[in-house]
């Protein structure tokens, strides 16, 4: 039986970067995957793809309805949806290519099969043999799946999760999306801009209700400017399939009864972790009511040398906070001294524009009754976002009353997602509003706009509003 210092389980953003890492600092290392390819969710039925579609989908949008403006005549145009799918796929099969390639260049072993405790220092991997592997450290980095509502089973064709959407035959005439979180909303905008009719259905009365208010409600107008139609406050009670019809079946907030058809349902409602089949049991390994691995601050399970990160553990469900766990956990078990700032993990939704968020919201912040001052600074106002007529969005800053130093940043605006990072360094520091304000922005740039809320915030000085 081969040895190794450290096995991880599952090969996801969380997983093969752990594996990475552990390599670096001179660790034998072993992944373990059960899918014929590499990267987790996020690779390939996740992150990558939806982004890929995404951007796929916008450029058509931006043909259709912008290029006329900019002077550009196009003529019979029209969406090869097969051709956009097939697309996406290349980049999926790309990306996963690139992890194989890392694993082989730091000299990870990688075993295809699907990985299970047989004792606290035993895996046993099933794939086309058996065999079984030991080691002195585990990671747990299995992931998670979308979560099913028990009226609403998915059948993948017609009543699908968000890995069916991203390989449809078809652009549905009628999107209906359960749920108004942030991969319902991406996946309803890629299909709202080929064309689909989408109609949201949630819960709450907000929609992407874990960022700052602002920017859900700045969103739902971007995105009823595409055709998307919002249904808030309403509780959904059935899910109906005949032939190819969907029904829909929801109570509003005064207990009246609404109905939607049409011919493709999106439960998007969360996810859940995923251990199945892991036997946690014969580790001797703990988990919650919620099916998630329980850690503590070193995400150490209840047995000490086996860890657990990313999706399958306490926290957001995000990518690159699995990444930081797996990074942190590696260097853990090589005797560093790493940590992680759960507050400046940025969250992101890639609809256009983006929303990018880190550290408190003004909701949380009145919740926790700090005293606080807040600088905003409109999109439109900016020469760069009327160049490119990206003008819709927002920055938002947060700082504290007294010492103004950032607690917060909300973005809506083109490039949130990259303009985030400004925020998350200036925040990792403890920077005060005032400090990005000091700072020569390039012009013209979409950032201008974060130096312009950071004046907002500092004494409500923005120079162009």
């Amino acid at each position: 039986m081969t040895k190794f210092d450290v096995a991880v389980i599952g090969s996801g953003p969380g997983g093969y970067v752990a594996a990475i890492r552990c390599a670096q600092l001179g660790l034998k290392t072993a992944i373990i995957e059960k899918y014929p390819t590499l990267g987790g969710t996020c690779l390939n039925v996740g992150c990558i793809p939806s982004k890929a579609l995404l951007d796929s989908s916008e450029h058509y949008h931006n043909a259709h309805k912008n290029f006329e403006e900019h002077g550009i005549e196009l003529k019979d145009l029209g969406v090869n949806f097969k051709q956009m799918i097939d697309r996406k796929q290349k980049v999926v099969d790309q990306t996963c290519d690139g992890v194989k390639y890392l694993m082989d260049k730091n000299k990870i072993e990688v075993y295809q099969g699907v990985g299970s405790f047989v004792d606290e220092h035993t895996i046993l991997i099933k794939g086309d043999k058996e065999e079984k592997i030991e080691a002195k450290n585990i990671i747990i980095a299995t992931g998670s799946k979308p979560t099913e509502l028990p009226f609403a089973k998915f059948d993948k064709e017609r009543i699908i999760s968000s890995t069916e959407a991203l390989t449809l035959k078809e652009i549905p005439k009628h999107l209906i999306v359960i749920g108004g979180g942030v991969i319902g909303l991406e996946l309803g905008s890629v299909y709202a801009r080929l064309g689909a009719e989408v109609t949201v259905v949630e819960y709450l009365d907000r929609v992407i209700p874990t960022f700052d208010g602002a920017m859900g409600k700045e969103l739902m107008k971007s995105m009823k400017k595409l055709g998307v139609k919002f249904n808030l406050s309403h509780k959904v009670t059935e899910v109906t399939r005949k032939d190819d019809q969907i029904t829909v079946k929801a109570t509003d907030k005064k207990d009246n009864e609404v109905s939607f058809e049409g011919d493709y349902c999106l439960v998007s409602v969360g996810r859940r972790p995923y251990t199945d089949g892991l036997n946690l049991d014969k580790a001797g390994v703990k988990s919650n009511d919620k099916g998630q691995v329980e850690v503590n601050d070193h995400l150490q399970t209840s047995q000490s040398h086996i860890y657990a990160i990313g999706d399958v553990v306490r926290g957001a469900m995000l990518a690159h906070k699995a990444e930081e766990e797996g990074v942190m956990v590696a260097e853990l078990i090589a005797g560093e001294k790493p940590h992680i700032d759960y507050n400046l993990i940025p969250g992101v939704v890639y609809t256009w524009p983006e929303v990018a968020s880190v550290g408190k919201t003004e909701e949380q912040l009145k919740e926790e009754k700090v005293e606080y001052k807040s600088g905003q600074f409109p999109m439109r106002a900016l020469g760069r976002s009327r160049a490119s007529m990206d003008i819709e969005g927002l920055v938002k800053i947060l700082s504290h009353k007294e010492t103004d130093e950032i607690l917060g940043v909300h973005i809506i605006a083109a490039r949130a997602a990259d303009l985030i990072a400004e925020a998350v360094v200036a925040m990792e520091f403890r920077a005060s509003a005032e400090d990005i304000a000091r700072i020569s922005h390039a012009h013209p740039t979409y950032s201008e706009a974060t130096k312009e809320a950071a004046l907002a915030a500092t004494a409500n000085r923005a120079l162009h509003v």
